[in-house]
């Protein structure tokens, strides 16, 4: 199954709130803003700022803030922030793959990984704070879960 983490699930949820806000803000008012725990919010805000999506400001009037618009930053950037290369298997774009020479998929992982990366960094922040990946990504229809409800992204 494909899921993103939970890291960086928060981390999508603390950069939306932080985008709302015009001042620095600090972990613990994010905290509180998004109900994740503050621990949680400060190592989030930790990662991104060292890959700077935020930015930190030291002192007492200290905190974070959005090192670009929310219009700027993907959602492939945030979860390469957080949990490193967009990566399906192991084998996409060259890793090592023990079965390389008896799978016959060579190459194949590769495509679809793109389309993902691709997908992935046409939907901004911005999309995802005012409901329109629907508009983002031209009408794709999602269809439904085995045992879900029908959605549409």
């Amino acid at each position: 199954m494909l899921k993103l983490s939970k890291l960086t699930d928060y981390a999508v949820v603390a950069l939306v709130r932080l985008g709302q806000k015009s001042e620095v803000t600090t972990s613990p008012v994010l905290s509180r803003s998004t109900g994740i725990p503050e621990p949680t919010v400060a190592k989030v805000l930790k990662i991104l700022a060292t890959q700077g999506i935020v930015s930190s400001q030291r002192g007492a009037r200290g905190g974070y803030r959005l090192a670009r618009p929310l219009e700027e930053i993907s959602i492939a950037a945030v979860i390469q922030a957080i949990d490193g290369p967009i990566s399906l298997t192991t084998c996409v774009d060259g890793g090592d793959c023990d079965a390389r020479s008896t799978c016959g998929l060579g190459g194949q992982w590769d495509m679809v990984n793109a389309a993902i990366r691709h997908a992935l960094s046409a939907i901004t922040l911005a999309d995802m704070k005012n409901h329109t990946v629907t508009d983002r990504l031209g009408g794709l229809h999602v269809p439904p879960m085995p045992d879900g409800p029908e959605a549409t992204a």
